[in-house]
This record gives C-alpha cells, structure tokens and sequence, in this order.
C-alpha cells in the first residue's frame, strides 16, 4: 500500500531537513515523502539527498515554501526472515582535537560541533573509535552539548575513548560522563590499526 508522508522542515538549519526526511524515507515501504522547506539551501540538499538514493522526486513552490515530493517504490521486507541489521561500525576513528569544529570563530565552532555528532549518529557505518585529546576531552564530561549524541554511538559498540592525561590538565577527570579514559599508547594503537584517522 502506498504511503504519504509529510516532513515540515521550515524553519530548520541544515542537516536537520536532510536527516528527518531520511528518516521518513526509511520508514516508507512504499510510497510519498513530502519534505517542505523555506529555503535553497534546504531544497537543494534534500534534492541532493533524493538523489543519491536514486529516488524519483518533483520539486513545486507555493506561498513562499518548495515542497519536494520523494517517491520510493515497494520492498519486500519480512522482518521475521530479514531482522532489521544492527548499525554497521566502519574501520574509521576520529580523532577530536578541540572542542568547537573547524578554525576562525569559536560561537560557530560550538554550533557546528553540535551539529557534527548529531550528523555523525544519524549516518552509517557509524566510526569504529572516537578518541579525544586536548580541549577535545571537554566534549565528553558532564555538561558537554553532544553528550547525548556521544551515548548514542557508545550504545551501538563505537568506542569512545578520552585522553587521560587531557583530563587531568583540565582536571575534570572525575566529571567524565562518556567513554573510557586513554593513555597515548592507546590511542596511537587504535589510529595505527585503522583503515583511516579523521581529524577534527
């Protein structure tokens, strides 16, 4: 039976149109997504996403808004012969080297580290290891602003390890909220066992 389902993403920064109407899309057996949002940049990166998947979709603007319809066609699915596959771990770690994202204004960085790890649990295979040094370590403590996002991945086996040392300098080892606590043998074994290291 075809579905119609409607994602209202106005008013929503990037990624978050993205990831609702991949979420949408993934409950979807058969049938409409309607993703409506109040900007280009939205509208192309939905598209974007439509089309990575090689999703039929249409694109109509009305009162201000783009509504972007996504059409997926039926799936045989029987979950009791194909259970839903636990999330997959990639042979990548991260490497967190401070805690805001990227060089130049530090507001922007605490936004975008915010929206990094909220990405980073939506999208699979999720990153084998995610190893914290120097300021990085703050992310990973009672009070962090991805906290919940980091408890997250830690849930479905990514390993999520802080720089003992690191602690100690900020001396807020004791607040650790997530993870384990690391030595720098540690964490250079788990870089040196990886298929690739993805600092930030």
């Amino acid at each position: 039976m075809n579905q119609k389902t409607e994602v209202d993403a106005r008013g929503l920064t990037c990624p978050k149109p993205v990831i609702q109407t991949k979420k949408a899309m993934d409950q979807l057996t058969s049938g409409i997504v309607t993703t409506i949002v109040d900007n280009d940049t939205a509208r192309e990166n939905v598209i974007k996403y439509a089309k990575s998947q090689n999703f039929r979709y249409e694109v109509k603007q009305a009162d201000g808004f783009y509504y972007i319809d996504i059409y997926k066609t039926e799936v045989m699915f029987d979950a009791e012969i194909m259970p839903q596959p636990k999330p997959k771990l990639s042979e990548i770690v991260i490497l967190v080297g401070k805690n805001t994202f990227g060089e130049g204004d530090e507001t922007l960085g605490e936004v975008l580290i915010k929206g990094y790890f909220y990405t980073l649990t939506e999208l699979e295979p999720y990153p084998k290891s995610i190893l914290f040094v120097n300021s990085g370590v703050q992310l990973t403590v009672e009070g962090s602003p991805v906290l919940e996002h980091l408890r997250l991945l830690e849930s479905t086996g990514v390993e999520i390890l802080s720089c003992g040392t690191c602690l100690d300098y900020y001396k807020i080892k004791e607040k650790l909220a997530v993870g384990g606590v690391g030595n720098m043998y540690a964490i250079v074994e788990t870089m040196h066992k990886a298929k690739n290291t993805i600092r930030i």
